[in-house]
This record gives structure tokens, C-alpha cells and sequence, in this order.
């Protein structure tokens, strides 16, 4: 049994407005379906990917302008990667983010691929890494007017947080099957041990960060809520959950999305992991000329769209 990548990972903010320019306008993702968060139907649930949506592409945000700002520490998804093609890519971000006022720490080296790591306007911890042109399954957004050859091509992976490589490792390893690849120091001299699925590589790796010293995290705005890993159909998902079940890992009923069908379970108490379909994707409900125009309810919420319409702010997007 396998998981095969990353699926999403959806993250909070409390700026909706500038969430969409900083990801349709500055990073150049397109906003491929415009929802509700289907357990609070109160917030926008905003989904920004490639052109077709593609399952390993998708980052998507809970809207919560009430929340707070997230407060940085351990035992959290602290930080997600991004692939682009080359160090040619990067260089043109470096310059794109001087340009537009992007906080960023400038072109470094980690594990042997050259990185970029920056933040978007509410802190969320993002980053960008040199594929070295591994093949991509999905299709580039143009819309944004940023080249292809340096677009953003979907996820490289997720940096966690833990107090104890020790507690986390034999879940990765033994329960969800991952092989650790390296075990490397990084500039500030902590530990981290990198994981990898179906083979490893671009869209399949996890980055784990020992950090016993900091306080644990406190979910906010610019904070990541979960992180959802790739299978390709029921039977797989079946699969998996009857393998966390039999591992007596508290594990979800099968809920569907209606874009995909998910389970989900704790590997810590601040880290919260979903195991998504490919199927059906965002085709479901929509053209995808006109992905992320309107409004999409799933049909268990059609009925209730005009109360559901009616408790939502219009999203007024800034110009840049």
C-alpha cells in the first residue's frame, strides 16, 4: 500500500481579499473552485491550483477573519513547499517578490536542491524548491502572465514541526509505510529527518524539523490546518483506513467532498492528516473555462444556497 503524494493542504486566513491576489495574482495559481467550508458554511472555502485543478497542486484556505493571527511553535505543518523547474525559476521569484514587496529569505541550498523560502502577506511560512525538471502530471495556469518555464508546478511537500522525531517517526515509518531518505542538520543546526512516498521526489517527500526547545503552536491566520495525502480511488482509500483502524490510530468515517472523498486522523495532537481521492475533481460541478467563477455548493447544500449566500461577504479582490 501506497500513498502517492501530497493531495492539498489547506491553511487559514483572515484577509480574504488579499488571500486571493497574493495567490491568483502574485503566485500565479488559479482560483479553481470558490466554496463554503462544508462544516461551517459561514466561511468561504477557497481553492487555488493548477489549470485543471490537479490532485498534487491544490492549496486551499479556510476563511476566519475572527480567528487571530496564527502563533508559530512545534508540533504543527510549518511550512509548505512548492516545485518550480530549475534555479533559472528561482531567480526570476527572487526578483518577482523584490518587485512586489514579498518577504523572502533569498536563494539558499537544502538537502542538495537550491530553495527559496518566503511568506505570504498574513506570515504563512511557503516555499519554493528546484525540481530539476521532474516530470509534472498536471497542466501550468497562464493566466497570471508569469512564464511557464518558471510557474509554479504544484507541491514539492510539507515541512512538519515535532518536540520528538522519536514519537512521530513510527507512525511515518511503520503505520503509513514512508522510508526515511536523510537525516541532515539545517542552518540553524536542528534536525531533520525527510520522508518520502511512492518513490520519493518532487510531490512525494515530508520534511519532519525537531524542535524540542519551542512552544507548541496555536492555529491562527497564516497557519496551516491540515495536509491531505494522494490516493487514487475508494478501494484505496478503504484500504488505508482499515489499516489505521487496525493500527488503533482514531481515524474518520469516509466523508465526501464531493470533489473527493476523505478520511481523517491525528498523528499528534497539533497535526491533522487527511488521506484524499484523485476522484472525482472540480470538473464535478463546473466547465473548466469558468472553474472558480461562481459560487459551488456541493448538491447536499444546493437546497439551502440562497441562506448560505446570504450569511456570505462578497469577496472584493484589490488590485495589485
Amino acid at each position: 500500500m501506497q500513498l502517492h503524494g501530497v493531495h492539498h493542504v489547506t491553511a487559514v486566513t483572515g484577509q480574504v481579499a488579499r488571500n486571493v491576489t497574493f495567490y491568483t495574482q502574485t503566485l500565479g495559481l488559479r482560483l479553481v473552485k470558490k466554496s463554503v467550508n462544508q462544516d461551517d458554511v459561514s466561511a468561504y472555502h477557497l481553492f487555488y491550483a493548477d489549470k485543471l485543478g490537479s490532485p498534487g497542486t491544490d492549496m486551499t484556505f479556510f476563511d476566519w477573519p475572527d480567528i487571530g493571527p496564527n502563533r508559530r511553535g512545534t508540533d504543527s505543518i510549518a511550512n509548505t513547499l512548492f516545485r518550480v523547474n530549475g534555479r533559472v525559476a528561482l531567480d526570476y521569484w527572487v526578483a518577482r517578490f523584490d518587485q512586489l514587496g514579498v518577504k523572502h529569505e533569498g536563494i539558499t541550498a537544502f538537502n542538495g536542491r537550491d530553495t527559496l523560502r518566503f511568506e505570504d502577506p498574513e506570515g504563512q511560512r511557503l516555499t519554493l524548491v528546484n525540481d530539476r525538471g521532474a516530470p509534472f502530471e498536471g497542466e501550468i495556469w497562464l493566466g497570471a502572465g508569469i512564464p511557464e518555464e518558471h510557474a509554479i508546478r504544484g507541491f514539492y511537500g510539507v515541512e512538519l514541526s515535532t518536540p520528538a522525531l522519536s514519537t512521530l517517526a513510527p507512525i511515518l515509518t511503520q503505520i503509513l509505510g514512508w522510508e526515511e531518505t536523510a537525516r541532515l542538520k539545517n542552518a540553524t543546526g536542528e534536525t531533520v529527518a525527510i520522508y518520502s512516498m511512492d518513490g520519493g521526489g518532487p510531490g512525494k517527500e515530508v520534511h519532519v524539523v525537531e524542535q524540542p526547545g519551542l512552544r507548541r503552536a496555536d492555529l491562527g491566520a497564516g497557519g496551516v490546518h491540515h495536509v491531505a495525502f494522494r490516493v487514487r480511488n475508494d478501494d484505496e482509500q478503504r484500504d488505508w483506513r482499515q489499516r489505521l483502524v487496525s493500527a488503533r490510530l482514531p481515524v474518520s468515517q469516509i466523508i465526501d467532498r464531493f470533489y473527493f472523498r476523505s478520511i481523517y486522523f491525528r498523528v499528534s495532537n497539533g497535526i491533522l492528516f487527511e488521506i484524499a481521492t484523485d476522484e472525482p475533481g472540480f470538473t464535478a460541478d463546473e466547465p473548466l473555462e469558468t472553474l472558480g467563477q461562481k459560487l459551488a455548493l456541493p448538491p447536499f447544500l444546493e437546497p439551502h444556497r440562497a441562506e448560505i449566500e446570504a450569511g456570505l461577504k462578497p469577496i472584493g479582490v484589490p488590485q495589485p
